[in-house]
């Protein structure tokens, strides 16, 4: 197979990939991924990871690859940990993450973090190929979603009045959400209570809210983790 595919004019040329690396704990998955890329890509070949420890044994072993494939839920990863991981390790490497979940959060926030695209597993064969493509043509894959417009709306409203705090009033509202206590935030802030109390009236005056609870409520409808 040439080293360049061509495509239609509206995506261009892209690097048909040597090797890519798939990680996922289950080997279904895997298996049906593995099967899309022999009939893609039929000269490329497969690495397979079933955690993110065991993906960077491979890396270390095999050197660069071409494409990742991350599983957003991994048994040894919290939430985008493995995507920061890898990012940090491998920039130049683009890693594309694969879930069963499709929340316009969590995909906001994959690629804020430096996922180069977002594929759903409810995807048919030839949407994730087209996906694929797109991703190794350089550009950033991102699913349709449907969006109500009622949630869209409230959730920019609460992206403004988190935007509206300071950057030390976010670090605190990341505390709250984490379920520290106002002695457990001062220790780790190495401030008085009397000065987190202020912060926490200050986010819930901001915020409009009238207790911490909502304000966690509230941040966690946008995925704000501080």
């Amino acid at each position: 197979m040439s080293a360049m595919v061509a495509m239609d004019a509206s995506m261009g040329e892209f690097a048909a990939p040597d090797r890519v690396l798939i990680v996922d704990d289950h080997s279904l998955v895997r298996d049906g991924l593995r099967s899309i890329f022999d009939d893609a890509f039929p000269e490329c070949e497969i690495l397979e990871a079933d955690c993110l420890e065991s993906a960077l044994q491979v890396l270390a072993g095999a050197g660069d690859v071409d494409l990742m494939l991350l599983d957003l839920n991994i048994p040894d990863v919290s939430h985008l940990s493995g995507l920061e991981r890898l990012r940090d390790d491998f920039p130049a490497t683009p890693v594309v993450m694969v879930s069963g979940v499709c929340d316009r959060n969590v995909v906001r926030d994959a690629l804020a973090a430096g996922a180069a695209g977002f594929v759903p597993k409810s995807l048919k064969r030839a949407a994730i190929v087209d996906a694929l493509q797109q991703v190794l043509s350089g550009e950033i894959y991102m699913p349709e979603l449907e969006v109500d417009d009622s949630q869209a709306a409230e959730e920019d409203m609460i992206r403004a009045r988190i935007d509206s705090l300071t950057p030390q009033q976010r670090v605190v509202l990341g505390h709250l959400v984490a379920g520290r206590l106002n002695k457990q935030i001062a220790y780790e802030l190495d401030v008085s209570m009397t000065t987190v109390k202020a912060h926490v009236s200050a986010i819930l005056q901001k915020m409009n809210v009238f207790s911490r609870t909502q304000a966690v409520i509230m941040a966690g409808k946008v995925g704000f983790r501080g």
